[in-house]
């Protein structure tokens, strides 16, 4: 996994919590945490601090990931705005995953690995999105998709209607995009 997810974390929490709340989730989380944004490090160690994380918070495991998901968009945004160029809504942003995002996530991060989605727009403001990948950060995409409405000034609101950790072949998220005001 490319360190800009790890980079991104420490920023969210830091930001939120404070820098001495980082060092304590690295040193519980076992971990070493010197991380850089184009270093590649194994995805347990995200699992390890989002689950220190989650039982310092009294939370889930999935919480952490859905509220660092929707925290890092804007950061992504801010580092990244060629990602979001040209895109002017959430649906219209999610659906390009696979053939704009991904690829452009490739060229920033050479060796990069992004998962793939399959996708059912058949509905104007919904769409399914069906989540492929061996690191099981489904509720951080979900936090992304949620990350991505507050972005374009939509509401997201997102369902988990399958979940590999359930026993489903895969995750599928329900999505949808409303007109107004997502998060403040």
């Amino acid at each position: 996994m490319k360190g800009v997810v790890f980079t991104l974390l420490q920023k969210v929490v830091s930001d939120e919590h404070g820098e001495d709340v980082w060092d304590d989730l690295i040193e519980a989380a076992g971990v070493d945490g010197a991380y850089t944004a184009v270093g590649t490090y194994d995805h347990a160690e995200l699992h390890a601090l989002v689950d220190v994380a989650a039982n310092a918070l009294d939370s889930t495991s999935d919480e952490v990931l859905v509220w660092f998901g929707r925290s890092a968009l804007p950061l992504l945004a801010q580092r990244y705005p060629q990602v979001f160029e040209g895109h002017t809504s959430a649906r219209q942003f999610v659906l390009t995953l696979n053939d704009v995002i991904h690829p452009e996530v490739r060229k920033l991060f050479p060796g990069a690995y992004a998962p793939s989605f399959e996708f059912d727009p058949s509905s104007p403001d919904r769409v399914s999105l069906t989540y492929l990948s061996n690191r099981d950060l489904c509720r951080f995409a979900e936090g992304l998709v949620l990350g991505a409405a507050d972005h374009f000034g939509e509401t997201g609101e997102v369902v988990h209607a399958r979940c590999a950790r359930d026993g489903d072949e895969s995750c599928t998220l329900m999505c949808a995009f409303l007109a107004g005001r997502g998060r403040d």
